[in-house]
């Protein structure tokens, strides 16, 4: 995600710290057996040292709408709660601990922003499912699988698989899946459409035009909009790439609007 501004939350990501992994340690040994008075400085330099971190994570959530401010913000909490939580003791890097608690953190904030409304008992059934599966995916090193939750939640792997289903943000048509340096694709542009009514152009009018193009923009059209085949099913029927396919539809959709 790239940022018009240096700027976020009034800090200029230009000059954020990068500590190293000696001296997160050395900080986070600090923050367990100092003094209070060490304590609270060792966990501002903490804070402070893994800004950048909280920015490569909000990075991830481009596209979707929301405040890079807000997000950042939401993303340090995670941060923090990593800090706070995270035992030095262990031999697995603060990041690896700590990139899964913001990215968490940050995906409670979307799925309380939803405009989708959930009942409270799926909601909560689902936080503590996440929770969970960041303790084990700290304490292990990789994600544990939805029977590992149920079990340790005592219930139906559909009840944990339809929880967490229940608050996963509902994702824009328009967010790009896939640019290859000259055209974007977008998820609409995966998506086949079977439905005979309301077509956005007429059948009739659209085989009409048709006929003023080429060989293979013909045949992508009749795949695409007479078929309902998506852009990577037509891809794989032609033998070119989903991004070709993409190139080659919207050319052809130009010339038919000029025709029509």
């Amino acid at each position: 995600m790239q940022y018009s501004k240096v700027e976020i939350c009034g800090v200029n990501t230009s000059q954020l710290k990068v500590l190293k992994e000696s001296e997160k340690r050395e900080l986070l040994k600090i923050i367990k057996n100092g003094s209070e008075s060490e304590k609270k400085t060792a966990r501002e330099k903490m804070i402070n040292g893994n800004l950048r971190l909280v920015l490569s994570v909000v990075q991830r959530f481009a596209g979707r709408g929301e405040n890079p401010d807000d997000l950042f913000q939401v993303g340090v909490i995670g941060l923090i709660k990593a800090i706070d939580n995270f035992n030095a003791e262990l031999d697995v890097r603060f990041s690896t601990y700590g990139v899964p608690m913001i990215i968490g953190e940050i995906r409670r904030y979307l799925r309380d922003n939803n405009a989708i409304k959930v009942t409270r008992s799926m909601r909560d059934t689902a936080y503590h499912a996440m929770q969970i599966k960041e303790e084990l995916t700290a304490k292990y090193n990789k994600e544990p699988t939805v029977e590992q939750i149920a079990e340790i939640m005592k219930i139906p792997k559909e009840n944990v698989v339809l929880a967490l289903e229940s608050i996963v943000a509902p994702m824009s048509l328009y967010e790009p899946v896939f640019n290859d340096g000259n055209d974007t694709i977008y998820v609409m542009d995966q998506v086949g459409d079977v439905s005979d009514d309301n077509d956005w152009l007429d059948e009739i009018a659209i085989k009409e035009a048709m006929k003023s193009l080429g060989d293979r923009e013909k045949k992508i059209l009749g795949l695409r909009f007479f078929m309902g085949k998506t852009q990577m099913e037509v891809a794989q029927e032609i033998g070119i790439s989903q991004a070709q396919v993409s190139r080659i539809e919207k050319t052809a959709i130009e010339k038919i609007k000029k025709e029509i």
